[in-house]
């Protein structure tokens, strides 16, 4: 059960649309390293996880994602909203409006619709916690290579905010997946086979 506040985790206040970065941030949305996969794996992988504090964990940063979904959406519109078809004409963000006019839908930086394909839950706590490990690097230098890019301050400031995230939950998958570890059998690192440990 969730409690939903109506406002944004961090605050975006965009002034000059660009149709041009809406495209390029719109990855961190529906991109293979985006905030909706980030999201739907870690909710996903909360069932399966057999301790209960690392299974409480992933339902915490999972829920965190979906407000990065937010602000990354709120981001693209404020970017976009209001641009007629001539402003939008010759920029990246042309093929996009085709199919959704300036409505926010989960798509890469290339145009491809977000799909489940970018996400993993196997159900062994190793394996997803090494996953999730990988997801927040995966997802922290996307968020790099976008401030390479990006010099609008009002967009680079949200962005910072949301890359310092991915650090905090990578400390933090960290830290469970040692938890998880001390809990096995030191020769064993496979939670669900201990055959493994002979």
């Amino acid at each position: 059960m969730w409690s939903y506040e109506k406002r944004l985790q961090y605050p975006v206040n965009i002034t000059t649309t660009n149709p041009k970065l809406a495209m390029v941030i719109m990855t961190q949305l529906g991109g293979p390293d985006g905030e909706k996969g980030a999201a739907t794996r870690y909710i996903s992988q909360r069932y399966s996880m057999p301790y209960s504090n690392v299974a409480g964990l992933l339902t915490d940063i999972g829920t965190e994602e979906m407000a990065h979904e937010e602000i990354i959406s709120a981001i693209v519109h404020q970017l976009t909203r209001n641009l007629t078809a001539e402003q939008i004409e010759g920029t990246p963000f042309a093929n996009y409006y085709v199919d959704h006019t300036v409505g926010v839908y989960p798509a890469s930086a290339t145009g491809e619709p977000w799909t489940a394909a970018y996400i993993q839950s196997k159900g062994d706590p190793i394996t997803d916690l090494h996953e999730d490990l990988a997801a927040e690097q995966k997802a922290r230098t996307t968020y790099d290579n976008i401030l390479r890019l990006v010099k609008d301050p009002e967009v680079c400031d949200p962005i910072r905010f949301l890359r310092e995230r991915e650090l905090v939950h990578y400390q933090r998958f960290g830290e469970a997946l040692r938890s998880v570890q001390e809990r096995l059998d030191s020769r064993n690192f496979y939670a669900i086979n201990p055959a493994f440990d002979k």
